[in-house]
């Protein structure tokens, strides 16, 4: 993956090429993976049974999840910190990239 620098994003098309840049290791990405995974689930289910207390829960699983890929995989700090709506955006584009077979784990 190309070298891209982390400053001056003007779009989320120029922001998520650096993101995947930051998400190299597989076991990193299979815990954004999960833990997007989980969101969706826990988004479902709280909504569907009407039990909304578990939607409490969804920055819980979703920033758990991926935080330790990034501080004991990656080595490297969340772009979240940084630029967190493109970060946040560009977690359920990879998901779906994911799924669609466009990033591997």
């Amino acid at each position: 993956m190309e070298n891209v620098k982390s400053t001056g994003f003007q779009s989320l098309k120029e922001f998520y090429p650096y993101y995947l840049t930051e998400h190299q290791n597989s076991t990193s990405k299979l815990l954004h993976f999960i833990g997007t995974g989980l969101i969706f689930l826990i988004l479902i289910f709280g909504l569907f049974t009407a039990q909304y207390q578990y939607l409490w829960f969804i920055p819980l699983v979703g920033y758990g999840f991926a935080w330790v890929g990034h501080f004991f995989f990656e080595k490297n700090k969340p772009a979240t910190f940084k630029h967190p709506f493109y970060s946040l955006a560009s977690d359920f584009i990879m998901f779906f990239d994911i799924l669609k077979g466009k990033v591997k784990i």
